[in-house]
């Protein structure tokens, strides 16, 4: 009887995974596409430095109110029903982005896909933890998040193996494709249970985020997850242009870029598994000791294949731990609060985002070079490390307790 009583979970589990896996691809690909098609765009709009970085921070920017109001309109209204509208929002603005025709155009177009992003990231968290339990949280969320860096992968490959020419294709690409999706998301993607049978209740304001029972949970995830993104937006906006400098051609900055990705992915499925087997002690320090690790290696390699290697070990513990705290936020919330909590702690990790390229900038701006760029950010991961082992503590004694009972 139980096992007849599995399946339609287990169909729902699938499907879940799929497609939210798909929209997840896309999210990705559309992260790196500029950064993938900056030459092309900086020379049609003969834009300067300055200007480029414009278009980069408004679509990292887009990403914070996107979390933010997705998370919460997610707890009233749906998780399905607002990331379809994500999705139908990154997916227009991205053809936007390939049609406009000034660079104020651009900066509208690349802010508003950030919105679309931003807002579908804690609903795709909130659905694939929902239908996956809390046996299964760490693996199901890890399985549909690899889809970003290999979407990123995607982009990558577009970029250097000639496909993309014209740098509108990637953005037609990661426009198009989501359009496509949004019927099979309608007919097939399951709305939450957990959302289904509390939805007659009103939902929690955002204080609650901040109430006696979950403030130090919330607090301590905003902590993680700011000095976790701001490594990999450093890295991710970063990494090529300081590999030109160090001697590398641009083509061999894009392979390690690739790398880069490639170990994301991997690190994203391996770092999920293991979250359900390791205790918080050993995977906080795998997953930081790992950071600093790789980000000493970038910073002192020489020659292409460390540097190949380097990147690899680089996004599978940047990236990887990401993807770890990704299915961590969601345990700490009640359903009525869970894509709130999510969407705040993504928002909160975007202001780490977007702080990861200034420290970066201001740090290359002093002298100190690409060694005292990775050295500025070794306390943050310091911090970040023991306030993960806290948090994984917290919900390994809860959930023996739980088990106790």
């Amino acid at each position: 009887m139980s096992n007849i009583a599995s399946t339609p979970a287990t169909s729902r589990l699938i499907l879940t995974i799929g497609l939210c896996f798909l929209v997840a691809l896309m999210e990705g690909l559309d992260l790196q596409a500029a950064g993938i098609a900056a030459v092309g765009i900086a020379q049609a709009f003969s834009l300067d430095k300055m200007q480029m970085g414009w278009i980069f921070s408004a679509g990292i920017l887009g990403l914070l109110p996107g979390a933010l109001v997705g998370g919460m309109l997610a707890d009233r209204y749906g998780r399905k029903r607002i990331l379809l509208g994500s999705v139908v929002l990154f997916g227009l603005f991205s053809i936007a982005t390939a049609l406009a025709w000034s660079f104020p155009s651009l900066v509208f177009a690349r802010l508003m896909t950030g919105v679309g992003l931003g807002a579908a990231l804690p609903n795709l968290i909130a659905l694939t933890s929902e239908a996956a339990g809390p046996r299964f949280r760490g693996t199901a969320v890890s399985l549909m998040y690899c889809g970003v860096p290999i979407g990123a992968a995607l982009a990558a490959a577009l970029g250097f193996s000639g496909l993309a020419q014209a740098w509108q294709t990637v953005f037609w690409v990661g426009g198009v494709v989501p359009l496509l999706l949004v019927p099979l998301l309608m007919r097939w993607l399951p709305e939450s249970q957990a959302f289904t049978h509390q939805q007659t209740a009103s939902p929690a304001p955002l204080r609650a985020l901040l109430a006696p029972g979950t403030a130090s949970s919330t607090l301590l995830l905003w902590l993680c997850y700011f000095f976790t993104l701001l490594v990999v937006y450093m890295l991710i906006n970063w990494l090529p242009m300081l590999l030109v400098d160090q001697g590398f051609s641009g083509s061999q900055a894009a392979g390690v870029m690739f790398a880069l990705q490639i170990g994301a992915a991997v690190g994203t499925l391996v770092l999920g598994a293991l979250m359900d087997k390791l205790s918080p002690m050993r995977m906080s320090l795998l997953i930081y000791s790992g950071m600093l690790a790789s980000l000493l290696a970038l910073g002192s390699a020489d020659s292409l294949s460390m540097m190949l290697l380097s990147g690899f070990v680089a996004g599978l513990f940047a990236t990887g731990g990401q993807s770890v705290l990704y299915a961590l936020a969601p345990l700490f919330y009640r359903t009525e609060i869970r894509a709130t909590g999510v969407g705040t702690a993504v928002a909160i990790g975007r202001l780490g985002a977007m702080s990861g390229p200034l420290l970066a900038g201001k740090m290359l701006a002093l002298g100190t070079g690409t060694v005292g760029v990775m050295a500025a950010s070794a306390p943050g991961i310091v911090l970040a490390g023991v306030a993960v082992f806290w948090l994984m503590n917290r919900q390994k004694q809860a959930s023996t307790a739980i088990d106790a009972s």
